[in-house]
Formats: structure tokens, sequence, C-alpha cells
């Protein structure tokens, strides 16, 4: 287990923001030279702490522009419902994110649809046939505040 720091959160942050950051840009923000900085990322990758970068895409240029935020309660919370529930989830790629959660629902998903009634067929096809799963909560969402946030470059 590598110990992080303050410049190591910093490097973390900046990287979340940016991805494509020179590592030139990086040392300078984070105050490292060069070699130091990319030591450091080079850590935190091989740690597994950073798993990959990926490219934030504008859903309203995509087919699939409307994000549905799914609750799901199961029958029962023990860990054979949990793992046959987890593994059902992983077969589907129409199922974007699933968190287990705490509180009201087991679980929360994300999917992305073009329209309700792609929705629909989701929803029947693949959500209430998932085993142990008692309540379906959907919300369609209208706008993700936070996917416009993005570094201005000097």
């Amino acid at each position: 287990m590598i110990e992080f720091d303050r410049t190591d959160r910093e490097i973390l942050r900046l990287l979340r923001l940016d991805g494509r950051m020179t590592n030139a840009r990086l040392a300078e923000q984070v105050g490292l030279s060069p070699s130091a900085c990319l030591r450091r990322v080079k850590l935190m990758e091989q740690s597994g702490l950073i798993r990959g970068y990926t490219a934030l895409v504008d859903p309203s240029r995509t087919e699939a522009s409307i994000a549905v935020i799914i609750n799901i309660t199961l029958e029962r919370q023990t860990e054979e419902y949990l793992d046959r529930f987890e593994a059902a989830v992983r077969k589907h790629p129409e199922i974007k994110e699933c968190f287990l959660m705490t509180g009201g629902a087991d679980y929360l998903l994300r999917v992305e649809v073009g329209n309700a009634g792609e929705f629909e067929r989701i929803h029947k096809e693949i959500l209430s046939k998932m085993p142990g799963v008692l309540r379906i909560h959907s919300s369609f969402a209208i706008r993700n505040v936070l996917a416009t946030r993005t570094r201005t470059r000097s």
C-alpha cells in the first residue's frame, strides 16, 4: 500500500478535471519537477489507484442522451441475493453504472436511453427479470449539472 500525500491528491484532482493534461503542465500546477511528477503518476497507475483514462462524451450529441437513475430494492439482502443480482447486472451493457447502496434502496443503477420507449424495453426485458428484485423506482435525469465542469486552459 502506497501512502498518498497532499501533492498526490492534487495530482488526482487535476487529472480528474483534465486527463489529457501534459505532464509538464501537471508538474507546474503541483509544484514538482516533470520527472518527479511523472514518477508519482506512474506509481499511482501501477498501484491501481489510477485505473485508466476516459473521454467525457456530450450526451446531447449521442444517440442515447437521456440518463435514467434506477433504485432497485431486493427481496432479501443476503450475500446470495446480492451476488445473483450483481452477476445479472454485469451481463447487460445497457447498465452503465451499478452501486451497492445504504439507505432505502439496495442498488442505484444508471442507464442511458434515446427515448422513453427504449427505457420501457429495458424495464420490461431486463430490470423486471433480474433475480431477487422486489421494487424498481426510476427517475429520468433532466441535466447533469457537473458534466459541464471543465478546467480552463491558460
